[in-house]
């Protein structure tokens, strides 16, 4: 089985390898050529480049190329008589073949989709004008999923009859039990699958129905809340993705997508104009799930509950994090809330969440210590191994010292120790703290900051500024070390007492620390305070540089990316003290 070479090559001229390419890498236009990441392998910097007028792209990091077929190839993992067909099918071109048509495994997927095609169009019209389907009507009123929602998401009613739609669709029998529509009963009858339900078409990527999410009515009998369709030949769950054919374009644009739970918070998202959001099927979000997306985004938001799963998540996703370089975090939501329902009571507080997220790690860590107790040293030792537990899972170790002086910072233990434990990671740390008195949970890390100011100054001079210090005695203490250049004489002299008795102590404090990585954690901490008081910020250009300001916090912990990321960081600070002030 072939195409007609003559039919390929008028598909060539008329596809844009331009457009087609677009639909899967932000590209921008770098004088005659296009530019952006790879979608092939896992890069920083754009080596992607693609030649409109030439139809060619090759990649200068990987070496990866070829024509507009090779691209869709290799971006959908098809063979070329797939990739021209998936073309063809774009721009509506009819494609002649030169032996015996299509082969039988492509022609039945055809068959399955087309009848997936005429069951979507059937219950969707049967949502829209049946009289049987007022109460679905009523109940996504109630839920603002009716008019031009119900009609953008193509959502449908599936009668409560036994039969109908298997009577009155015209697909042929086989195809309706092939696509999970229907089943053969205990009576040898076609049987509908879908009664008394809501239903939510699912569609591949590419925009070809392959499934159905269905949801009862309220003050319905049925025991199953929501039913889905089975695993066909046409659809697996661990690989399909709802709203995905909705969002890729936004998903490439932003270089980042969220994943809910369920339907509804996708439809939510994009109510509230935030249309890069998709669901997982009725399953946990997969290896291959994170294949697919990272076609299309480094960034993965979740917006759902991540800590339910637990320990056994974490591990699988700091490992999907560094095998295909993409960056995980979670969304905070008002308690009880869900997507769908904050897109209608306060769609602004949906973006913040988004905007606001934390890197997986952090949002672990936040669960295990805010509001927890430190008043007694038996308590911080209790919190600290709880926390640093948390840490332990990740793989890094650089990402495990940072976030041991996250730790070190609010419990108040010394850093150093703290950051030893990150070192020989174990699942259940033993820190073993005498009940004496240690230092407040500002000022371990801002007073390890200005020892290491007066003790090794070329090592951390060049990171700190005084917005870093959230104290007002530490900021005193470091303004006058800075106007000293790191003379401890001249600074006492400069400073007053209070600061000065920090200066003496700072002065003879051992310590084994690195000056990097506690300027690094002073980087953050200020951060994320300055970004703790600006959720309900609305002006665009200022919610755009906070969003830039969290994906630096992420390259913060990266090993290679941490310095341009403090760099950015620190003007970032800078530019929010002098509209606003120092915190």
């Amino acid at each position: 089985m072939a195409i007609v070479d003559e039919d390929i090559e008028r598909l060539r001229s008329t596809v844009s390898i331009v457009d087609i390419v677009q639909a899967y890498v932000a590209l921008r236009k770098v004088g005659r050529n296009w530019s952006g990441l790879c979608p092939f392998h896992a890069e920083k910097s754009a080596s992607f480049t693609v030649r409109e007028e030439m139809g060619r792209y090759h990649c200068f990091g990987c070496g990866a190329s070829g024509d507009v077929f090779k691209f869709v190839q290799e971006i959908e993992h098809t063979d070329f008589v797939g990739a021209v067909e998936q073309l063809a099918t774009k721009v509506g071109m009819q494609l002649q073949y030169t032996t015996g048509g299509e082969s039988k495994e492509r022609l039945r997927r055809k068959k399955l989709i087309e009848a997936m095609e005429q069951a979507v169009e059937w219950y969707h019209q049967r949502l829209l004008t049946s009289p049987d389907a007022r109460e679905a009507r009523e109940y996504l009123r109630r839920r603002s999923l009716s008019g031009d929602i119900a009609r953008t998401f193509r959502l449908g009613w599936a009668p409560d009859d036994w039969d109908v739609m298997s009577n009155n669709i015209g697909v042929a029998g086989d195809l309706l039990s092939d696509t999970g529509l229907a089943f053969t009963n205990k009576r040898g009858r076609l049987q509908d699958s879908f009664r008394g339900r809501v239903l939510f078409p699912i569609f591949a990527d590419n925009g070809d129905p392959v499934a159905f999410g269905g949801r009862i009515l309220p003050g319905s009998e049925d025991p199953a809340k929501y039913k889905n369709s089975p695993e066909t030949a046409i659809y697996a769950k661990s690989r399909t993705l709802y709203g995905l054919n909705w969002a890729k374009a936004d998903i490439v644009a932003h270089d980042q997508v969220i994943v809910c739970e369920g339907y509804t918070d996708v439809i939510g998202f994009h109510r509230a104009g935030v249309k890069r959001a998709v669901a997982t099927c009725g399953t946990a979000l997969t290896e291959q799930h994170v294949q697919i997306l990272k076609r299309f985004a480094s960034r993965v938001v979740l917006a759902f509950d991540a800590d339910k799963a637990g320990q056994g998540a974490a591990e699988r996703f700091y490992e999907w994090e560094q095998k295909y370089q993409v960056q995980v975090a979670v969304a905070r939501f008002p308690d009880g809330q869900d997507p769908g329902d904050l897109s209608l009571s306060d769609p602004e507080a949906l973006v913040a969440a988004v905007n606001s997220a934390l890197p997986f790690l952090g949002f672990r860590l936040q669960r295990v210590m805010v509001g927890k107790s430190v008043q007694s040293p038996e308590a911080k030792a209790r919190l600290a191994e709880q926390a640093m537990a948390v840490v332990n899972e990740h793989p890094d170790l650089n990402v495990r010292k940072l976030y041991a002086g996250q730790v070190a910072s609010h419990t108040g233990l010394p850093v150093i120790d703290l950051v030893r434990v990150a070192e020989q990671p174990k699942r259940k740390p033993t820190l073993n703290v005498a009940p004496a008195r240690t230092v407040g949970a500002a000022e371990n890390g801002e007073f390890v900051a200005v020892s290491l100011l007066l003790q090794h100054w070329d090592g951390i001079a060049g990171w700190l500024t005084e917005e870093l210090f959230a104290t007002d005695v530490h900021r005193r203490a470091f303004a006058a070390v800075a106007a000293s250049e790191g003379g401890l004489d001249a600074a006492l002299e400069l400073a007053d007492p209070e600061a000065r008795e920090i200066l003496e102590r700072a002065a003879v404090a051992d310590l084994d620390a690195d000056p990097e990585i506690e300027a690094f954690n002073l980087i953050a901490a200020a951060v994320r305070r300055r970004l703790g008081t600006r959720l309900r910020i609305t002006d665009h250009d200022e919610i755009r540089a906070d969003s830039e300001a969290r994906k630096q916090l992420d390259s913060l912990s990266v090993r290679g990316l941490q310095h341009d990321a403090a760099v950015a960081l620190l003007r970032w600070l800078e530019l929010r003290t002098e509209e606003h002030g120092t915190l």
